[in-house]
């Protein structure tokens, strides 16, 4: 089998994979991304360089999986609708693609009210289902959204998307995802996991589908630093659901640097005793030295990560 990229290799091997988030700097200074990739390298097979994530300026994501390429570490570049028409997705698609970049996820984007350029207007000329769609038709048809031909090299991309278990209606956060699989992703990273049970119901619907057959599920974790970081993602935060028990346990710690890494690391365990999911992607938001006590503690090293799906 020809494999795109080494994630794609991986996954397609039945191989437990392990993805993690490298933020993008406010600046232009690239040794901050290849300091964050020295830390990360050897415990993760692919990294996620974030596109303006939360719709604050930072480096272009097509540039800092650039960096990444050149440092023979693989990145997963992240694309958003928010900022781009048409013609400027398609054209760092085949930007991306001839600089090496091989693994791509489709974000429809944070609104730009939730930014530090809250006046900006937002593009969203199309969205993340069909973004995948256009991406999947340029890699395998040689076809441009508008019909037209890719004049020579197709850009080969393995195509990701995300998707968010804990929405209300479980059926419907299904249903947008079925329809991500059948637009042509191959893999999907979810929103992160606190709340077990509801994921567990999520994944319930999932493998009733046959969907987990269909597509690589990599499940969020995101290692809780401080009060203050839990405070936020639980009130703050649309889509993060973290249940009352954990808040309270980072609440009365008294180091809760130490209990967020004990939270992450019973999630991780728990996270990779269920079936149909096939590795955990770690967003560490600048806590990234966490992430190799993380995937050691959990016998996830590269040595030991045998666990079959």
């Amino acid at each position: 089998m020809n494999y795109i990229s080494n994630l794609h290799k991986i996954l397609s091997k039945s191989i437990f994979t392990i993805t993690a988030e490298i933020g993008p700097p406010k600046s232009s200074d690239n040794t901050i991304i290849i300091e964050k990739g020295k830390i990360l390298k050897d415990y993760a097979d692919a990294f996620n360089i974030t596109d303006n994530q939360t719709a604050v300026v930072r480096m272009s994501s097509l540039s800092a999986s650039k960096i990444l390429v050149d440092n023979d570490i693989e990145p997963i570049m992240q694309i958003t609708c928010r900022d781009r028409n048409r013609i400027a997705l398609q054209s760092d698609i085949l930007g991306a693609a001839a600089l090496g970049v091989k693994n791509i996820l489709c974000l429809t984007g944070d609104h730009q009210s939730f930014g530090n350029h809250p006046e900006s207007k937002g593009v969203f000329d199309v969205d993340s289902i069909q973004l995948i769609q256009i991406v999947k038709n340029m890699r395998d048809n040689g076809i441009f959204q508008n019909g037209e031909k890719i004049t020579s090299k197709k850009p080969a991309l393995f195509i990701g998307a995300a998707t968010n278990p804990f929405l209300k209606c479980t059926e419907f956060a299904v249903d947008r995802l079925e329809k991500k699989i059948n637009a042509g992703t191959n893999f999907v990273q979810t929103q992160s996991v606190f709340n077990i049970d509801k994921f567990n119901i999520w994944m319930d619907e999932i493998k009733s589908r046959g969907l987990d057959e269909m597509i690589h599920i990599i499940a969020g974790v995101s290692p809780l630093k401080s009060k203050k970081m839990a405070n936020r993602m639980k009130f703050q935060i649309p889509g993060v659901d973290i249940p009352d028990d954990l808040y309270a346990r980072m609440e009365k710690s008294e180091k809760p640097e130490v209990e967020g890494y004990k939270i992450s690391l019973e999630l991780t365990n728990m996270i990779k005793k269920i079936k149909g999911v096939h590795g955990i992607h770690y967003t560490a938001l600048f806590w990234e030295r966490i992430i190799p006590e993380l995937v050691i503690n959990s016998k996830l090293t590269f040595k030991d990560r045998n666990i079959k799906f």
